[in-house]
């Protein structure tokens, strides 16, 4: 569940992804297939199983779950909007998961407690979020491989402190790639770092930040598909608050010291 609202519109519906024909290539990995649409090449996991829980379930230390799908049932939530969804893993301070996919519903997603790494994790339809960062200010947090789509407002939220590294991903069908928290009750300064992320339209925005904290994003590595004109915003600077109110957008696009970017370091194909 993420704490309040982050810049997003109020319109709550979800994105109906439009299924676009695709060739299978060949198998590049134990439970991995390459697929192809168009000029992108994107390789998603192949579920070993499935799991539903009714519960979060708690996770500390490292564990690798070896591609099984988990998905939400009981009164976990539907993976739509609603706030009161629970997390489908919940994160201590300094654990990892890897080979993991979230699959429908998929409720809230991962929650991190402290700092935590995410080594290729897929959520196939993100749910309110697929993960939320909670940590204090010295937390540091890994998104390494993995993709998502199908996330009608935001895939990352990031309401604690710290640093989150999200590198070699895939996104497709979205809202916003990463959002720290425009309008939490406790604000931080925070630090994304957004670098080798494949990107595929359609995608409304990378990276909302907000710079009356200090926040900042760099960027490097990015490739964006069947966004010709462009629409898809790189980063975007709010004015935050911590009185719940609708953050202000200030602007867009590089600017040196809070959105760190030039053209050179995004592709568009």
């Amino acid at each position: 569940m993420s704490t309040r609202d982050n810049g997003a519109t109020s319109r709550r519906r979800r994105w109906q992804v439009a299924l676009l024909p695709f060739a299978t290539v060949g198998l590049v990995a134990a439970g991995l297939v390459v697929t192809q649409t168009g000029a992108q090449a994107a390789t998603w996991p192949t579920a070993k199983s499935t799991t539903t829980v009714t519960s979060t379930q708690s996770i500390s230390g490292t564990r690798d779950f070896g591609l099984v799908r988990y998905k939400a049932g009981g009164a976990m939530g539907d993976g739509g909007q609603s706030e009161s969804q629970k997390p489908i893993f919940e994160l201590a301070d300094g654990a990892t998961i890897k080979n993991v996919i979230i699959g429908s519903p998929a409720a809230d997603g991962i929650h991190c407690k402290g700092s935590c790494t995410l080594v290729n994790v897929w959520w196939e339809d993100v749910g309110e979020d697929a993960a939320t960062f909670k940590g204090g200010s010295s937390a540091n947090y890994t998104v390494d491989g993995g993709g998502a789509r199908s996330a009608s407002d935001k895939v990352f939220q990031h309401n604690g402190g710290g640093k989150l590294t999200i590198k070699n991903f895939d996104v497709s069908n979205f809202g916003k790639l990463y959002r720290s928290c425009g309008n939490c009750s406790t604000q931080y300064k925070r630090t994304v770092v957004i670098q080798n992320v494949t990107v595929t339209a359609p995608g409304k925005v990378l990276a909302g930040i907000n710079t009356n904290y200090g926040d900042t994003a760099t960027f490097s590595g990015i490739t964006i598909y069947g966004d010709s004109s462009r629409k898809i915003s790189i980063c975007d600077r709010y004015t935050g608050n911590s009185s719940g109110a609708e953050p202000v957008k200030t602007g867009s696009g590089p600017d040196g010291t809070y959105c760190k970017y030039t053209s050179s370091n995004i592709v568009y194909k």
